[in-house]
């Protein structure tokens, strides 16, 4: 069993539930939904794929609503035949923040706990609206059973849309003490919102050039979660983009996660940031598990292969994928003709990868089959989206600092507007554009949204991450014993 739980829904979904359980004469009311699970390494999330409304006489209103045993059992059995679970919500027309459950709140969905886990295999999910502010809460029912039956309440409800909303459970996730480090951090979007980005956990998918940059500008703005993933080691070609590695990294043969984490927790201004690595790869499963585990993710990664499992994730499991990109295009004599560099937010409403012209599914397969690092194979094509293709340090940080914009418009939202859709920069005309793509009727990617661990996400075995995880594993005597007092000499935190 998973440690934590929590609930996400598109925007469009949250709207056909506000128009449900908020009532202009101010009463409390009610309805049901579907759920499907998405499975993490120790995070359930129960994400919201459809909403039952009530039909006359399921449910009576009367300044506080009781809903019926029919109506229950209508949901169970539209659950039951989808595969799915059942969710039960109530609004709190004067609540402000996380709803605490009053007693008969409890005394309801206890009721109805053992039957919903029995005829539909997973367990029920109360969730509160508190209108005054229009925060939710939720609970997953899955502790015991009988009159033991208990729940687990969930540590967040998030919500995709133009903007990126997320609910807090302050009591398992508090919000964190303000730093004089961040004076100026909070003058720019205020205490609220700092509050709200410092509690997200946030994933970081690539650590070269561009990641590395991310992560030091998240770990300086506050953020407390923050997860590295990367299973490469530092080479010599890396020092002319990776600011923060030295020539020493490469004789160590350090990972990048190494050098991302040292880095960080110079810059990082929280508290008690808590900063994390794994050396697993997103291609394979148990790093497809790990990321379920976050909220939000940047997608730092030059590979078809990765950006596809990103790309997909992004809809069936309903996490917000920031993704960037750069190409540079020199004329023949090596000189520069252009470098164009992208940034977009992958969610539902907004096209996909496939769709928005940054990744071709035919690259997918070559790469799983290990011929991308095939130099043969790689001279007899041309790369086929602009995010392929070398890289120089003083154009690398453009693509980070539009991938960070992007989160912040998405998350802060200045003048309301959110997301803002792809854009794209390009150098030799320094003209922004914003590509005229939009999500399609028929992408099977699209078409995966909310379905949790019913999805089909080419996550697989990773042999290139195996070998660079042992070779990182298992240097020599002399390379082990040079990192053991290099360690201590930097008091680095392996």
């Amino acid at each position: 069993m998973t440690a934590t739980t929590a609930v996400a829904m598109t925007a469009a979904t949250e709207r056909e539930l506000l128009d449900l359980i908020v009532r202009p004469d101010g009463q409390e009311d009610l309805c049901l939904a579907i759920y499907r699970p998405s499975t993490g390494e120790t995070r359930t999330t129960a994400l919201i794929t459809s909403v039952i409304a009530p039909e006359r006489d399921e449910r009576f209103v009367h300044g506080n609503v009781t809903v019926t045993g029919n109506y229950i059992l209508r949901g169970l059995e539209v659950a039951r035949d989808e595969g799915s679970g059942l969710i039960l919500l109530h609004s709190h027309p004067d609540g402000h923040g996380w709803q605490a459950m009053s007693i008969a709140d409890r005394d309801t969905e206890a009721s109805y706990a053992n039957l919903a886990r029995e005829l539909t295999g997973l367990p029920l999910v109360g969730m509160t609206l508190a209108v005054g502010d229009n925060t939710w809460s939720a609970r997953h029912w899955n502790l015991g059973a009988g009159k033991k039956v208990d729940c687990i309440h969930c540590t967040n409800v998030r919500v995709v849309g133009d903007q990126f909303s997320v609910s807090w459970n302050d009591n398992l996730a508090p919000p964190p003490q303000e730093t004089n480090r961040q004076i100026r951090t909070v003058s720019a979007w205020g205490s609220q919102s700092q509050a709200n980005l410092a509690r997200r956990r946030i994933l970081v998918v690539g650590a070269g050039s561009v990641g590395l940059d991310i992560i030091l500008r998240l770990a300086a703005s506050g953020i407390c979660n923050l997860t590295i993933m990367d299973f490469d080691i530092v080479e010599e070609h890396n020092l002319d983009r990776l600011i923060g590695a030295e020539p020493r990294d490469v004789r160590l043969q350090r990972p990048k996660i190494h050098v991302a984490h040292r880095e960080a927790v110079r810059a990082a201004t929280a508290a008690n940031a808590k900063i994390e690595t794994s050396d697993l790869s997103i291609c394979e499963p148990a790093g497809l598990r790990l990321a379920l585990d976050h909220d939000l993710i940047f997608s730092c990664v030059d590979r078809p292969w990765p950006r596809a499992v990103l790309n997909s994730l992004a809809y069936s499991d309903l996490i917000p994928v920031i993704d960037g990109g750069i190409a540079i295009d020199p004329f023949e004599d090596g000189t520069m003709r252009n470098a164009t560099w992208r940034s977009h937010v992958i969610r539902p409403q907004r096209p996909c990868m496939n769709c928005n012209g940054q990744l071709d599914p035919a690259d997918v397969i070559p790469d799983k089959q290990g011929l991308r690092d095939d130099p043969t194979y790689i001279a007899q094509e041309t790369p086929s989206c602009e995010t392929e293709g070398q890289n120089v340090a003083p154009l690398s940080v453009s693509v980070a600092a539009s991938m960070l914009a992007q989160y912040t418009s998405f998350s802060v939202a200045p003048g309301g507007l959110g997301d803002p859709g792809p854009l794209r920069y390009s150098l030799s005309n320094h003209c922004l554009y914003r590509p005229s793509k939009s999500p399609q009727p028929h992408c099977p990617v699209e078409a995966d949204e909310a379905v949790g661990d019913q999805h089909t996400n080419p996550a697989d075995r990773h042999e290139r991450a195996e070998q660079q995880r042992q070779h990182a594993a298992s240097p020599g005597v002399r390379i082990r014993l040079l990192r053991w007092f290099d360690d201590r000499l930097n008091a680095v935190v392996p």
